[in-house]
């Protein structure tokens, strides 16, 4: 058989059995069922044509080195080389996703730009799979950089499309440093290289002032169309840009909603709690942290989990029958502890207690004082409550609410810890109504992480150690029970 007649014949059987893959010297291609391929020209040097929507390959077929079940290689020739080359279709056990598959094109693309860019270096290794042991997340590509003994860790964001947070890269960036540093085996780790979309690195250089600086940590954007990296100097991006919302304001809006909301607080238990918006003028009622309802341009309307019906005479029968149910399922002595009522908006929940009194999580912090969207604008994190207390010496104080497991609330309060020690040192506090009567100290704000005891992240030890040591940090652990009121088991 003429090897033209061989190969497609191999060619046939491989694609229908099953899914495969083509890789060329190693590196991965394409699925074969994305492919269309075609063997014309000499029959006994072949030309295989294969391509698709983003692939275009035509190669002169040698020989036919290995066929079997897994299989199929290919010695081949490509135009202007003088040497053989191999071409291999591989079965796989299942096809990939279009994401893996994007993750997988993008470590290609980013081993050639470190290559041209850091001519020095050599690529040591570049992954996109998540390594769940050491709580790093597939969603970024990790790699190393190695010159001599000396290694530098990579971490990559791979496309502006992810639903990631560019932000939220300096956790995993900071976990995969220490995985090398822990690590026997290698070189000194020199630094850390962050790789971000373009336009993403502004809200990365923020958080970068609240880390230890002694790590050599450099910044770059990724921009597709010129296929470059542009490194990036954090200190010219990190001054952002935050507001106080004035106390008066917020008692301005207070005062317009009270009138409307009155026959609901009169009737309601001292679970009912009201809370002003003023960025997006509302005031809610939340019921032990549950909003259930809505003030808005003097209308007022109730309902779990969207408030739409409008609270009025009518409505009264349907508005008692809610509260019965919230004052029934959540409650801290309910028997259905998996009643939506009673699971919905924990960290809510937790925040109610803590507002009765902050004294419990440290009788340090002054009762009086605490407050909860102090800025302007809402936080691009979300469910990680942030609220500012100080101490009865006037020291201010950041309390950081967490009732399960969060990997990014180290790093969020360090952001928060910035924006706060901003407004303290323009003395915006005083100048906005914020403790009145309370001369604030001007030493740097404490920082209170609280969370159940056994809910903190195993990764925020690991991460509180490379945050600057001006960063004051307390961990306030609660028991399991907290619904049941604060008690506190551990304080570090």
């Amino acid at each position: 058989m003429e090897l033209s007649e061989e190969l497609q014949a191999c060619l046939r059987e491989f694609s229908s059995a099953g899914p495969a893959e083509l890789r060329e010297n190693g590196s991965r291609i394409a699925p074969l069922a994305s492919l269309t391929w075609e063997v014309r020209g000499d029959s006994a040097k072949p030309l295989l044509h294969l391509w698709s929507e983003n692939h275009n390959l035509t190669r002169r077929v040698l020989a036919i080195t290995e066929h079997s079940d897994d299989r199929l290689s290919l010695a081949v020739e490509r135009f202007g080389r003088p040497r053989p080359e191999r071409l291999e279709f591989l079965r796989i056990e299942f096809e990939r996703s279009p994401r893996e598959l994007s993750r997988e094109a993008f470590c290609q693309r980013l081993a050639a730009l470190c290559a041209e860019q850091f001519p020095d270096e050599t690529v040591e290794s570049l992954t996109a799979s998540a390594d769940l042991e050491h709580s790093l997340s597939g969603n970024y590509v990790r790699g190393v950089l190695r010159r001599g003994s000396l290694r530098t860790a990579l971490l990559a964001l791979p496309d502006a499309a992810s639903q990631e947070l560019p932000s939220r890269a300096v956790t995993f960036a900071l976990l995969w440093l220490d995985r090398l540093r822990q690590s026997a085996r290698g070189g000194h780790v020199s630094g850390l290289r962050l790789v971000v979309p373009r336009g993403a690195a502004p809200s990365v250089a923020q958080i970068l002032p609240a880390l230890d600086q002694q790590l050599n940590i450099s910044l770059y954007e990724y921009d597709p169309v010129r296929e470059a990296l542009e490194e990036v100097h954090p200190r010219a991006l990190a001054n952002f840009e935050s507001w106080l919302v004035p106390l008066r304001e917020t008692q301005a809006l207070l005062d317009q909603a009270r009138p409307a909301l009155a026959p609901i607080t009169s009737r309601a238990s001292r679970a009912v709690t009201i809370h002003p918006a003023v960025h997006s003028r509302e005031v809610w009622l939340r019921f032990r942290g549950l909003p259930f309802v809505r003030w808005q341009d003097q209308k007022v309307c109730f309902g779990i989990p969207d408030p739409e019906k409008e609270f009025n005479s009518s409505s009264l029968s349907t508005f008692k029958r809610l509260l019965h149910n919230l004052e029934f399922y959540r409650n801290p002595l309910a028997s259905d502890t998996r009643h939506a009522l009673y699971r919905a908006h924990p960290e809510r929940w937790l925040e109610s207690l803590v507002r009765e009194d902050i004294s419990r999580v440290d009788a340090a912090l002054d009762p009086r004082f605490l407050y909860s969207q102090v800025f302007a604008g809402t936080s691009a994190e979300h469910g990680i409550l942030d609220l500012v207390g100080v101490t009865r010496s006037g020291r201010l104080a950041i309390i950081e609410l967490k009732a399960t497991e969060h990997i990014h609330l180290p790093l969020q309060a360090a952001n928060y810890w910035l924006r706060i020690r901003r407004h303290l040192e323009q003395s915006d506090f005083s100048r906005y109504g914020y403790f009145p009567g309370i001369q604030l100290q001007a030493q740097a704000p404490l920082v209170y992480l609280v969370a159940p005891a056994l809910r903190f992240h195993p990764a925020t030890d690991t991460l509180l150690r490379y945050l600057t040591p001006k960063r004051e940090v307390i961990r306030v652990g609660l028991a399991e029970n907290w619904r049941r009121g604060l008690r506190v088991v551990l304080r570090q």
